[in-house]
């Protein structure tokens, strides 16, 4: 039986290009905040985990940090070898990194410990290779979910649509809560001190047709969802994202309200 993370892989197999024009806008509006929280600097040796279309690794070279850019899926590694030609961008997979202890004065996980099937050990993962007081700084999205994340939810329950197997949650026991304590409680217990977490909200403002084609062509749990549907219940979801997406429109733009949890720390000396 698959695991968690492979089923996963699987779903996102092919998507890197429709992700980085649709969902990874938004996950991109972090990264300042993300590089902020790390105290990034030039010089620093930084690894990018999970670094998708590189949006982290080419801003942490903007601000002169040497990074290592890593991710599971080709796709996202060659966008981000585009988007950040100065990188080093190797295949890797949380919680497993080929990479050596004690490695990298800053690590950034940008939305990626909500990815994984096991997120201690991920984290753990991440605090093995930062030395001794290197910076690490992650986000996840919250729970309880943000409007923008539940309009997706309301969506698919309006439309009727069954959950396939890939959207299915990460089992209660594996997972941690999505709050700025439990996100917090997450690195600590994974060796960081002097760990902040906040939740940082913000407003997404999309082109409505830009938004509906992250899912319309598999992009997220909710793209997974789509695609399992039958063209009839797919035809419905669409209806019910112009019905409940109406509210957010404003000059024919979505204004969709959200927020992210960012959580640092540092490794003891």
């Amino acid at each position: 039986m698959p695991t968690f993370d492979q089923v996963k892989q699987a779903a996102w197999a092919g998507r890197a290009d429709a992700y980085a024009e649709t969902f990874g806008r938004l996950c991109g509006r972090m990264v300042p905040a993300l590089l902020d929280a790390a105290e990034v600097r030039a010089g620093d040796e930084l690894l990018d985990a999970g670094t998708g279309p590189g949006a982290v690794a080419a801003a942490a070279i903007t601000r002169g940090a040497r990074v290592t850019a890593v991710d599971p899926d080709e796709g996202m590694r060659r966008l981000a070898r585009l988007a950040a030609p100065r990188a080093d961008v190797r295949e890797g997979a949380l919680p497993d990194l080929d990479l050596a202890d004690a490695s990298f004065d800053v690590v950034g996980a940008n939305f990626v410990l909500n990815l994984v099937g096991d997120p201690r050990a991920a984290t753990r993962e991440l605090v093995r290779v930062l030395r001794p007081g290197g910076r690490l700084a992650a986000t996840v999205w919250p729970r309880p979910m943000s409007e923008l994340h539940r309009l997706w939810e309301d969506v698919a329950d309006a439309a009727g649509a069954e959950r396939p197997a890939s959207a299915a949650p990460l089992e209660p026991a594996m997972d941690f809560v999505r709050s700025p304590d439990g996100f917090a409680g997450l690195l600590e217990d994974a060796g960081l001190t002097d760990v902040h977490a906040e939740r940082v909200g913000f407003v997404h403002r999309v082109d409505p047709e830009s938004w509906w084609s992250g899912p319309a062509r598999g992009v997220a749990t909710i793209g997974a969802v789509l695609l399992a549907q039958t063209p009839e219940v797919q035809g419905r979801m669409r209806e019910q994202f112009d019905r409940l997406s109406r509210p957010y429109l404003v000059d024919g733009m979505l204004h969709l309200p959200t927020a992210a949890v960012l959580a640092h720390g540092r490794r003891s000396q």
